[in-house]
Order: structure tokens, then C-alpha cells, then sequence
């Protein structure tokens, strides 16, 4: 996992390996770990190595195309390690508008009531509005 930023007593954290995310869902029990394979299987497919590149050197720049191309993933984590809440980004420059973030508790509960201010700091850290309406999507009316 990479740091992303502090919010409180709680830490962001990027979810980079499909073992994370098994482990988040796990944790969680959610399907993290689903929509992860799903979006890294669908960068990977995506990618496209530059024509100039020897045969060996083809695969050099995919991790880090992959990294790009699939929605961000994050675990907010207290100073024990457990996971809190998990969230699901737009993908490095795609606009919010075009991707609906989603930010859940454990079993898909609302993370908003006890962590809305870990919530809060993540939207400011990333520049982007991460309000229930739109991110919690098992929201009753």
C-alpha cells in the first residue's frame, strides 16, 4: 500500500496489488477486491507498448501505465492497521463528472456518519467532491 495523506487519527492508503485488495475485501466484507481485478485486467488489456522498444523491453512502462489507466483505490486505515472505509477514484485525469466515485463502510454500510471527516480530508487532498449523494451508492431515500 502507498500513503496517500493523513485525515485525523486515520490514514489514506492506495491500494496497488490484488492482495491488498483481497485483503481489503475481507476485511470489509465487500467486493473491493472484485471491482479491482475487473479494472486492473481491464488497464492491462488497454496497454499499449511503444513500437520503438526492443521486444524484451515491451512490458517496461505497464505497471506504471496500469497505475494510470484503472480507478484509484484507497483503505482508510486507523493507527492499528484496521480498515475503516474503502473508496474507489476516478482514474489519474479522468474527470468526476465521467466516473462515479464510491466511498463504503464494512458490508457496504455508510462510512459518512462516523468517518465524514476522514472523508472530507480525502476530497480535499484529491480535489474532488466526494458527497454521499453521489458517492455512497446504497443510499436509502
Amino acid at each position: 500500500m502507498k500513503y496517500v495523506c493523513d485525515a485525523g487519527a486515520a490514514t489514506w492508503f492506495r491500494m496497488e496489488t490484488a492482495g491488498e485488495a483481497l485483503l481489503e475485501s475481507r476485511a470489509m466484507n465487500h467486493a473491493v477486491e472484485k471491482y479491482f481485478r475487473d479494472a486492473y485486467d481491464q488497464a492491462a488489456q488497454s496497454y499499449v507498448p511503444p513500437k520503438a522498444l526492443a521486444a524484451i523491453e515491451q512490458n517496461i512502462g505497464r505497471a506504471a501505465y496500469i497505475q494510470t489507466a484503472m480507478p484509484v483505490f484507497l483503505t482508510l486505515r486507523d493507527k492499528d492497521g484496521t480498515p475503516l472505509v474503502t473508496a474507489m477514484l476516478p482514474p489519474a485525469g479522468q474527470d468526476v463528472k465521467t466516473f462515479r466515485p464510491v466511498v463504503v463502510g464494512p458490508s457496504n454500510g455508510d462510512p459518512y456518519t462516523d468517518h465524514g471527516a476522514a472523508i472530507l480530508a480525502l476530497a480535499r487532498h484529491v480535489k474532488m467532491p466526494l458527497d454521499p449523494v453521489r458517492c455512497y451508492p446504497y443510499r436509502r431515500a
